[in-house]
């Protein structure tokens, strides 16, 4: 819906006027400018409260999103740090770290199963 123009207003205080006529015309436009007032002001305090909550509720998880982007860009720097460390020093396979396939004693003994 537009805007309404000046020919419907006109028409609209016309038939306002027919209807409830001209004494109770000026007692009926301050009733109705009351409601508006007091419905425009119960609207802004509703967008301002739920506005309120709205800050509340993000400023935590801005935080919370700022502390995770630093945890992970703190992680990427000491990957690529340790990236740059293995490759300056190749490891020596005499001294691997690997665990033997076949263990020498089982770790569950076949009297229990």
């Amino acid at each position: 819906m537009g805007q309404l123009g000046f020919s419907e207003m006109l028409l609209i205080f016309i038939v306002a006027l027919l209807v409830f006529g001209p004494k109770k015309l000026p007692e009926l436009g301050k009733s109705l400018g009351k409601g508006i007032r007091e419905f425009k002001k119960a609207t802004e305090e509703l967008k301002s409260s739920w506005e309120d909550q709205v800050k509340d509720i993000a400023t935590p998880l801005n935080e919370v999103k700022t502390d995770i982007h630093n945890m992970g860009q703190d992680m990427k720097s000491d990957f690529y740090k340790s990236l740059e460390t293995a490759a300056e020093k190749p490891e020596d396979p005499s001294h691997s770290t690997a665990v033997a396939s076949h263990p020498s004693e089982p770790a569950v003994s076949k009297e229990h199963a």
